[in-house]
């Protein structure tokens, strides 16, 4: 099974028009009071934090922290739920080469649901999670002790922007970001991409998720961003990287897909040789 048709509905919807909010509200109303409190929340908290997303976000997080940790990091507040998510990223990377001697970077730690696995997997002091939440990452302290995962030293550490000015160059062989750019105005992505190249190691790869549209680019409520696949790619290319649409994630029931961030090899693909990837990749 390869991508998503882009004729699929789900694809070409617009769910910040009108007709689609009325269609969804008269099939699912059990919803309908949910979203509206989302509704107030979000006109009080773009009012009290206009212009400034990352603010705005990390507001939305306590909210949704104090509700429940696991609902704070996506989807349903099902422990079920979290576990799986976790173990999807978790065994989606390890198919995809992932060494106990790596050094990972997760941008979006959030409470550690993937990144639990990641810490346990890799070698001692080699996982870095940043997140915007000092709420979240509270949760992700604790699930480091209810694991048993202080030897592993894992870094956690609370970010108000993605420039990295605080990391070394060229020292992360694996960035992954799952369920951040979904949630991220253009703006944050760009600057991420600006700045990842320079601390991603020759050879390494940067994934990331995002919820895909093959219609209009929208946004409901400023929590949830839709974009074109060659948007993001055009971006990341702006900046000097290669970025490729990741078809086998698409096997996996999650709802977003996932593009793959690399530095060009313009010497090997000159030469017509392939480009070094991270092995077994």
């Amino acid at each position: 099974m390869g991508a998503r048709n882009p004729s699929d509905s789900k694809l070409s919807r617009n769910r910040a028009s009108l007709v689609h909010k009325a269609r969804y509200a008269l099939t699912h109303p059990g919803r309908v009071p949910a979203h509206l409190r989302r509704t107030a929340r979000d006109a009080w908290l773009r009012a009290k934090y206009r212009g400034d997303h990352i603010g705005y976000y990390r507001a939305v997080m306590a909210s949704d922290a104090a509700r429940s940790p696991e609902a704070a990091v996506g989807g349903r507040p099902s422990h079920d739920r979290w576990l799986a998510i976790g173990q999807m990223q978790f065994d989606y990377l390890m198919e995809h080469g992932l060494r106990p001697d790596d050094r990972m970077l997760e941008i979006g730690c959030g409470n550690l649901r993937a990144g639990r696995l990641f810490i346990d997997h890799l070698e001692p002091g080699h996982y870095y999670g940043i997140d915007i939440s000092p709420d979240i990452l509270v949760e992700a302290k604790r699930t480091v002790v209810r694991y048993g995962l202080q030897d592993k030293l894992p870094h956690l550490t609370i970010a108000d922007d993605l420039t990295f000015d605080f990391l070394p160059e060229n020292h992360f062989t694996v960035v992954h970001a799952h369920s951040v750019f979904s949630h991220s105005p253009l703006e944050v992505i760009d600057q991420c991409l600006e700045n990842v190249g320079r601390v991603l190691a020759p050879g390494g790869f940067f994934d990331f998720t995002f919820d895909r549209t093959e219609g209009r680019e929208h946004h409901v409520l400023r929590e949830d961003f839709y974009y074109r696949t060659e948007t993001l790619v055009d971006l990341a290319a702006s900046h000097g990287l290669r970025a490729r649409f990741m078809d086998d994630w698409e096997r996996r029931p999650h709802g977003q897909s996932k593009i793959r961030v690399t530095h060009p090899a313009p010497d090997r693909a000159a030469a017509g040789g392939p480009e070094p990837e991270h092995s077994p990749v």
